[in-house]
């Protein structure tokens, strides 16, 4: 298939393709005189497994190491980058929940001001908030 039905049946930009052969994610096909490329069903495979790592937070530079075990005889090697992606997201969810009860308690001082020209939302915003979101 030409690189436009590659990235049509992978769901995927013509450049991504491109971007990810630059990167050395994906092969690049040799040009037979005066023709053009051709991918096979094996760039659709790669390129579902680069579109699923990254969909699970795994950055190019991730994916190109998970790329190069994908053999699957390394799999000790892919659990302890899984568990490195995996404390990086915890550590997110938790600066998330910080800035949740941040949000919960100046929408709360938001609906309980009286009739202050002062909003208590955009004063904290003004006055900075590092404590409270534990930056």
């Amino acid at each position: 298939m030409t690189i436009g039905s590659l990235a049509k049946t992978a769901g995927v930009n013509v450049e991504t393709i491109r971007y990810y052969q630059r990167r050395g994610l994906l092969p690049e096909p040799e040009r037979p005189y005066g023709s053009i490329r051709r991918y096979s069903h094996h760039e659709v495979e790669r390129l579902t497994f680069i579109r699923t790592a990254q969909r699970l937070g795994f950055s190019l530079s991730e994916v190109a190491e998970l790329l190069r075990l994908e053999d699957g005889t390394h799999c000790e090697e892919a659990s302890v980058l899984a568990e490195h992606k995996l404390a990086d997201v915890r550590e997110k969810l938790a600066g998330l929940k910080r800035i949740e009860r941040t949000l919960v308690r100046l929408v709360e001082a938001c609906h309980q001001h009286s009739t202050t020209i002062s909003c208590p939302l955009i004063a904290s915003l003004h006055e900075g908030l590092s404590s409270s979101v534990g930056e």
